[in-house]
C-alpha cells in the first residue's frame, strides 16, 4: 500500500547559470541553522570544486538537506551551464518538485528554459523564486509574465500552471509573497516548500528498490551511489541486486556495507533509510547512474531516462614535445588512460574511446566549457598530456546525408554592437532567427547556428562586444551539415629553432605580429609563440642575438622596448588553435606548437593535402 511520508520534502534548485542558485542554497542552510551563530561561512558553500569557486559556476550537483519544524528538507543544487546538462537530468528523478530561480532583472533566458523544460516533462510541480529583487533594475512582474509565456510555451498542463510565485533576496536572505514588499527571511520560502512540495510515496512493505542517479568519488571508499528510496527500506548488511532498465540481462548480487543519510553539509551514517529518504550507499565498486537496487526477491528496475550524446570531441595525447616530462608529475599514457577513465565514474555525459595509437585517447563531451574544466582539473592534478582543437561529432541519416549538432545562441548586446555580431555570426553559418530591445538600450539577437560555428568564437565576441555582451547558448538536435567554414583569420609566428627567447630575436618578430611569450621562456622549433595578422604562418627566429663587435655592447639590448606578451587562458588557447597545432599543457604552462614540429615534413605535409 503507497504511503506518503510527511516529514521529509525532496526538492531540485534549477535555473540558468548565474541566477543565483547557489547563493539561495547558501541562505536555506543559515537560516534552518546548520552554521553556528558564529560560524565563519564562506560565500556559496556548495560550490566545494575550487574551479566551481573560481569562475563562479556549478559543475556538479550537490546535495545538502535542512530541517524546517519537523521536516526534512533534502535539497539538491543543480549546475545551470547547458554543458551539464545531463547532471540536471538525471537528478530531477530523485525529487518530488522543482523551484525554479529566474533573475528579476535577466527574466527567463535559455538556460531557464531547458531546465523547466525537464521538470515538466517529468510532471513535477514547480515554484517559481523571483531572486535579486533589490537589483536597482529590477522588474518582477515583468518577470512573472515572461515565466508563465514560457510554462505556455512548454504546454504545461493546468497544475503546474498555477504554480506559487515566490520573490527573494538571496544575497539578503529574504523572501515574500508580495513583489513590492522585501521581507525579513526565508520562511515564505520554506512554508511555500511545504504546502506545495509533495511529500515523498512509496510501499514500505515492498521490496527494496533505491535508483541511483548520482555518483560520488571517494578516492578512501570508491564510488558512492546516491538515489532516493522509491519503495520498501534498505539497510546496513542487506544481501541485495544491481538491476539497470537499460540493460535487461543485468544482474548482479551485492552487499550494503555502508550507507550515509545528507544532513546540512555533511553525509551521517545510518543503519537503515526507508520511503522518500535520499541515501548514499557505498561499498559497490562498479555502481553505476540508472543502476536500481532491489531486494534479491523481486528484482524490478527503475525506468531511467538515458543520458545526453556528446557533440564535440578533442584527442588528449601524450605530451611528446622537446620539453615534455620537464614540469609534469604524470607524464605517461598509463597515467593519462587512468585519470580519463577514472572521470567516468563521476561524469556521465564523458566518452573516452581508445584509438590506433597507445598514446592518444578520444574524449568526447558537452561542449567547450566541459572539456576545458576536466583539462583544468587534471592539470592542477599534475598531469602533462597534449590536446588538439575541439571538434563536433557529425552523424549520417538513412539517406547518408552527413548531420551536425546545432545551437540556438541567444545573445544579449549594446545596440552599437548588433551589428558586428550578426556580421560574424553569419560568417559562421549561423541564421538570425529574430531580433528584439530589451531593457538598459540592449538588444537581444536568437541565431540558429552549427556548434562548430562557435567553437573560438567566445573570446573574439568578448572583444566585439567590449566585456559587455552575454553570449548562451543551448543544444537544439542535429541538423544538414552547412558547408565548409574558416575557423581562423590569423597565422601563426613560428620558431624556428630550440632555445632561449631573447630580447633582440623578439624585438624584431613583434613586428610581424602579437608575441605570447617574452625574453628568458624556453622555446622549440615548431612552437607557436605569436599570432600573425596575416592568413599564412611565419617562421621566425626567437633566439636571434645581436652580433658584438668593437663598437656594440651587450647592454644595448636594453634600449628595446618590447610589447608586454599575450597571456592566453586555457579557454582562450583551446579556442585559438588550429587543426594542424595542438596545445602542450603542463602544470606551470600552455604552450601551442604545430603537430608536425620539423619545417620541412610540415610543407609537405601542407602541399599533400591541398594537391
Amino acid at each position: 500500500m503507497r504511503q506518503s511520508r510527511e516529514d521529509i520534502r525532496n526538492v531540485a534548485i534549477i535555473a540558468h547559470v548565474d541566477h543565483g542558485k547557489t547563493t539561495l542554497v547558501d541562505e536555506l542552510l543559515k537560516q534552518s541553522g546548520v552554521f553556528r551563530d558564529n560560524q565563519e561561512v564562506q560565500e556559496r558553500v556548495m560550490d566545494s570544486n575550487d574551479i566551481e569557486r573560481e569562475r563562479g559556476i556549478t559543475i556538479l550537483s550537490k546535495n545538502t538537506a535542512v530541517t524546517y519544524g519537523k521536516t526534512k528538507i533534502n535539497i539538491i543544487d543543480t549546475p545551470g551551464h547547458a554543458d551539464f546538462g545531463g547532471e540536471v537530468e538525471r537528478v530531477l528523478k530523485m525529487v518530488n518538485g522543482v523551484i525554479l530561480v529566474v533573475d528579476a532583472f535577466e527574466g527567463v533566458m535559455p538556460q531557464t528554459k531547458f531546465v523547466l523544460s525537464k521538470a515538466l516533462e517529468l510532471r513535477l510541480p514547480v515554484i517559481v523564486c523571483v531572486n535579486k529583487i533589490d537589483r536597482p533594475e529590477a522588474r518582477p512582474d515583468e518577470v512573472v509574465d515572461e515565466v508563465l509565456e514560457l510554462f505556455m510555451d512548454l504546454d504545461a498542463s493546468d497544475e503546474q500552471l498555477d504554480c506559487p510565485f515566490v520573490f527573494a533576496s538571496a544575497k539578503a536572505g529574504t523572501s515574500s509573497l508580495d513583489s513590492k514588499v522585501q521581507g525579513k527571511d526565508m520562511v515564505p520560502l520554506f512554508e511555500t516548500i511545504l504546502d506545495y512540495i509533495p511529500a515523498p510515496k512509496g510501499d514500505p512493505d515492498e521490496g527494496t528498490q533505491v535508483l541511483i542517479s548520482t555518483i560520488d568519488y571517494n578516492e578512501y571508499v570508491g564510488r558512492i551511489g546516491v538515489g532516493k528510496v522509491d519503495n520498501g527500506s534498505i539497510k546496513v548488511n542487506q544481501d541485495v541486486v544491481l538491476v539497470n532498465h537499460h540493460d535487461r540481462d543485468f544482474c548482479k548480487k551485492v552487499k550494503i556495507s555502508k550507507l550515509y543519510e545528507f544532513d546540512g553539509l555533511n553525509k551521517v551514517e545510518v543503519n537503515e533509510a526507508s520511503i522518500g529518504s535520499i541515501v548514499a550507499i557505498s561499498g559497490i565498486p562498479d555502481i553505476k547512474i540508472g543502476d536500481t537496487i532491489c531486494s534479491p526477491e523481486k528484482p524490478e528496475a527503475i525506468p531511467f531516462q538515458k543520458i545526453s550524446e556528446p557533440t564535440i570531441s578533442m584527442n588528449f595525447m601524450v605530451n611528446d614535445s622537446p620539453l615534455a616530462g620537464q614540469e609534469g608529475k604524470y607524464v605517461t599514457s598509463r597515467h593519462l588512460r587512468d585519470r580519463l577513465f577514472r572521470e567516468l565514474n563521476t561524469d556521465v555525459s564523458l566518452r573516452v574511446e581508445e584509438t590506433d595509437s597507445t598514446d592518444v585517447f578520444k574524449v568526447s563531451g558537452r561542449g567547450e566549457l566541459h572539456l576545458s574544466v576536466l583539462i583544468e582539473n587534471m592539470r592542477r592534478e599534475g598531469y602533462e598530456f597534449a590536446v588538439s582543437k575541439a571538434e563536433v561529432l557529425y552523424k549520417y541519416d538513412e539517406r547518408n546525408q552527413k548531420l551536425e549538432p546545432m545551437e540556438l545562441a541567444y545573445v544579449d548586446v549594446p545596440e552599437e554592437f548588433s551589428g558586428n555580431v550578426i556580421q560574424k555570426l553569419s560568417s559562421r553559418k549561423g541564421e538570425l532567427q529574430g531580433m528584439s530591445a530589451i531593457n538598459g538600450g540592449y538588444t537581444r539577437l536568437e541565431f540558429e547556428i552549427p556548434s562548430r560555428g562557435l567553437i573560438g568564437y567566445r573570446s573574439e565576441f568578448m572583444t566585439d562586444t567590449k566585456g559587455n555582451g552575454i553570449l548562451n547558448t543551448m543544444f537544439e538536435g542535429y541538423g544538414p551539415y552547412k558547408g565548409d567554414m574558416m575557423y581562423r583569420k590569423q597565422g601563426s609566428l613560428i620558431a624556428f629553432e630550440a632555445g632561449e627567447a631573447i630580447t633582440y630575436g623578439l624585438f624584431n618578430a613583434q613586428e610581424r605580429g602579437t608575441l605570447f611569450i617574452e625574453p628568458g621562456e624556453k622555446v622549440y622549433a615548431g612552437m607557436v609563440v605569436g599570432q600573425t595578422g596575416k592568413s599564412e604562418d611565419i617562421e621566425i627566429n626567437v633566439c636571434k642575438k645581436k652580433q658584438l663587435t668593437n663598437t656594440r655592447s651587450s647592454s644595448a639590448d636594453e634600449a628595446l622596448r618590447l610589447t608586454p606578451k599575450k597571456v592566453l587562458s586555457l579557454e582562450q588557447a583551446l579556442e585559438f588553435i588550429d587543426t594542424d597545432e595542438l596545445l602542450e599543457i603542463t602544470p606551470e604552462n600552455l604552450r601551442i606548437r604545430k603537430k608536425i614540429l620539423d619545417s620541412l615534413k610540415r610543407k609537405r605535409a601542407g602541399f599533400s593535402r591541398n594537391s
